[in-house]
């Protein structure tokens, strides 16, 4: 009992003591914070990548692909068995894109992939980065009319900065970009009219994008009607030219000319950073919407590989809110692009493949089934790989980087260890003459030295436990402390421009957290072993003399 009576008395009148106790509470909360944050990270980014390129992927080495999908897909499944959820076929090539914006034309390298809309949200979170409801819900290389998202439907805040330019997205953008090509189009005959059509182009293309649809459309209709009064007059009304329409002579071409305004082009689901920026302020800004045709030109499977060139129409966007996939991808029909590579069998009708998705059912080993693959197919024709192994440096670099930041914070709370030592060896030899009295009276060696444990286990368990208090409600309330500095500061703490996130993303594991106290208890319980060993071996009769 006396023991409990002096640790309370010491906490009560040491209050040197109060700066290792800071020490450990801000050495525990910071490591919470910090590991709740890297979880967040790892998790967000480990769902993401999952959710792009499924558990396990079968790929040939070549890019001329594999023959007959289903051969190849029932093998897979004599292998895995009733471990295999779902497959789907993948095609993907090396591609340049281009499209227009504007008097410019941007060029981007992209990957493009042929996809199976029908099986492909089977084996990845592919659906779910679509913008469009109704593509979330069942994939179509169809453009919709209208509704795609104006907003993040990712994010759970409903504050996410509003995309206005979406609003438009879709048939309604295309007919009305439709209608200013072809008023162009009627009005390129003389130079006069190129001059004032060159200024609508740009004019009007930028209303088209950055207003809603009925804005665009008054702003054009004004625009068309300055251009008629500089090209004709404002009396007269421009007549068409004789070669305005080089199809009018020939019915047959006219009936089989190709009609933006009312007909689209294979559809192309574009990673959304392909087509877009974002500004300081968070906003969206798009270069080209729904709506929209683009070029890409890719290399056939003949030998020697040759360019060839198509028209597609963007249908969708694609936000994985992974940098590395949204500026890079670009989906297709995989059947429009097996027939543009030429990787159809002309006599069976049969397309070749590059790549077969497997999605494996939950609580299965990948690593397991992907072993079990490379040993049934020959390695120098297939490359068999888990989700993992696709982005193992990256992982591997953020596991890293969180063991090096917990080795650096826990340093911390180690210096608070050795101020610990400190003052226990001040109070040691302060107290030599009180400890004497102690062991006179009885008090064991085995007693005193616990005085000084039990002394250390309560400065380790007060700081600890306020730390642990003060680390989870910041956790929890990480994202409204972010904006209150931000604003006090005037630039933001997470810039979404960066993390293309709109909030911090945290997680918080109950056994971390339970190590981390853990470990700040044993810090300060090792620290004071020493002066209590010191002062348990002092003898009575010397203590007693001492001066």
């Amino acid at each position: 009992m006396y023991k409990l009576l002096l640790c309370w008395r010491y906490l009560r009148t040491r209050y040197i003591a109060l700066a290792s106790i800071i020490s450990v509470t801000l050495g525990v909360a910071t490591m919470i914070v910090v590991n709740s944050v890297m979880q967040g990270f790892t998790g967000e980014m480990q769902n993401r990548i999952r959710g792009a390129i499924s558990d396990v992927i079968f790929e040939a080495r070549s890019l001329g692909g594999m023959p007959d999908y289903q051969m190849h897909a029932e093998h897979i499944r004599k292998i895995a068995g009733d471990r295999i959820e779902a497959l789907s076929p993948m095609v993907v090539v090396p591609a340049m894109l281009n499209f227009r914006c504007g008097n410019n034309w941007i060029t981007r390298q992209v990957d493009m992939v042929g996809i199976d809309e029908q099986s492909q949200s089977n084996v990845s979170d592919f659906g779910r980065y679509l913008q469009h409801p109704a593509n979330r819900r069942a994939m179509s290389f169809d453009l919709h009319e209208d509704g795609y998202d104006v907003r993040d439907h990712q994010s759970e805040s409903e504050e996410a900065p509003e995309r206005k330019q979406m609003a438009g997205a879709g048939w309604k953008h295309r007919r009305e970009a439709a209608r200013i090509r072809a008023f162009q189009e009627k009005y390129l005959s003389s130079p006069l009219k190129k001059g004032a059509t060159a200024g609508l182009s740009s004019s009007a293309g930028r209303n088209t994008r950055e207003n809603t649809a009925g804005q665009a459309s008054s702003g054009t209709r004004t625009l068309e009607n300055r251009l008629v009064q500089q090209a004709v007059g404002p009396e007269k009304k421009p007549a068409a030219s004789p070669s305005a329409d080089p199809f009018a002579g020939n019915p047959i071409a006219k009936e089989n000319r190709f009609d933006p305004a009312q007909q689209q082009h294979a559809g192309a689901v574009l990673g959304i950073a392909l087509t877009s920026y974002r500004t300081p302020e968070g906003e969206d800004r798009f270069l080209a919407l729904p709506g929209d045709d683009v070029k890409l030109t890719f290399p056939t499977v003949g030998q020697p590989p040759k360019a060839v060139s198509d028209s597609f129409t963007i249908v969708d966007f694609y936000e994985s809110k992974m940098s590395e996939y949204d500026s890079k991808f670009v989906f297709v029909p995989i059947r429009k692009l097996q027939e543009l590579r030429g990787m159809i069998d002309p006599t069976t009708g049969v397309g070749r493949i590059n790549a077969i998705q497997i999605r494996l059912k939950p609580g299965v080993d990948g690593e397991a089934v992907r072993d079990e693959l490379r040993a049934a197919f020959p390695p120098e024709l297939y490359c068999v790989s888990t989700w993992r192994d696709k982005q193992g440096a990256l992982l591997a670099a953020v596991d890293m980087e969180t063991r090096i930041l917990n080795i650096l914070l826990f340093m911390i709370i180690a210096v608070a260890g050795f101020g610990i030592l400190a003052i226990f060896y001040m109070i040691v030899v302060e107290k030599t003459r009180d400890i004497g009295i102690l062991k006179s009276l009885g008090a064991s060696s085995r007693g005193v030295m616990g005085i000084f444990l039990g002394y250390g286990l309560s400065l380790g368990m007060i700081g600890s436990g306020v730390g642990m208090a003060i680390g989870l409600l910041f956790v929890h309330y990480i994202n409204n402390i972010a904006d209150f500095i931000g604003w006090l500061t005037g630039q933001p703490v997470f810039d979404p421009s960066i993390y293309y996130f709109h909030k911090i993303p945290t997680v918080v594991l109950p056994w971390t957290v339970f190590w981390i106290v853990f470990g700040a208890l044993a810090i300060a319980v090792l620290a004071s072993i020493l002066p209590a060993r010191r002062a348990a071996r002092l003898h009575p009769v010397e203590a007693l003399r001492y001066e």
